[in-house]
């Protein structure tokens, strides 16, 4: 019995270590909508993944969960759509089904009776930036978090770039940028990064708007503090990126 426990277990490591995890981000259409999609996916052993994930649709800020398979054939992918991060043991409200190969996830909605609602495409292809320009100072702030955002891009080359925002109450505090902690530009296909150290700021474009996100910049920050995606309109307004249930 203890060989065979001992077998169990070691194959069981085995399965384990040939099991790949990755996150992948898409941009695309649900319909006439445009939706911000990302998908974690658990590679099993037989070269199918299980998926989880979310999509968000701009400019509403609506966000519907995802959970699935997808098959090693084809990419053939199955995601049961929810308003909730739990899926397991509640009906779906929707379901996504359609084929991901080479970095495009596209098929159709379908409601819980089988009909189609809409088609959809998505790529992991982000439109490049390199054309990019703004010379923008804005301020947000909602509930305990503030943050003010100064940025000047020229023909998608960086010029200035600082970043601050607090917590309260005790308004823990973040900085990225200024003299002090000074980004550089890194290469970046699909938008703009700008990089100091670890910490990372990275500009995509999403059509109506242009996301700016912080990775990695806990350095930069008190114990509580943080740094909330903003999305940049067409006129240089800013707004926090909060998706909202529906």
């Amino acid at each position: 019995m203890k060989r065979l426990a001992l077998l169990f277990y070691f194959l069981s490591l085995q399965a384990f270590s040939q099991e790949k995890s990755e996150t992948r981000e898409f941009l695309g259409q649900l319909g006439g909508r445009t939706a911000l999609l990302q998908l974690y996916a658990i590679t099993q052993p037989d070269g199918s993944a299980r998926i989880t994930g979310e999509y968000l649709l701009l400019p509403t800020m609506q966000r519907r969960f995802l959970e699935g398979e997808r098959s090693k054939q084809l990419g053939i992918t199955f995601l049961k759509e929810g308003d909730t991060p739990i899926l397991y043991g509640r009906p779906p409200s929707a379901t996504l089904q359609g084929t991901w190969a080479d970095g495009v996830f596209r098929g159709g909605r379908y409601g819980p009776g089988g009909q189609q609602r809409e088609r959809f495409e998505f790529s992991e292809t982000f439109p490049p930036m390199d054309a990019y320009s703004a010379n923008l100072h804005c301020e947000v702030a909602e509930g305990r978090y503030a943050s003010t955002l100064a940025l000047n891009v020229d023909n998608g080359k960086l010029k200035s770039l600082e970043w601050h925002s607090k917590v309260s109450p005790g308004d823990q505090p973040c900085a990225i940028g200024g003299q002090e902690r000074g980004l550089e530009q890194r290469p970046f296909n699909g938008g703009l990064r700008f990089a100091a150290g670890g910490c990372s700021v990275t500009l995509r474009d999403l059509g109506e708007f242009v996301r700016v996100t912080a990775d990695n910049c806990a350095a930069m920050c008190g114990s509580q503090a943080y740094l909330e995606p903003m999305l940049i309109d067409r006129r240089g307004n800013c707004q926090l990126l909060r998706p909202q249930a529906r």
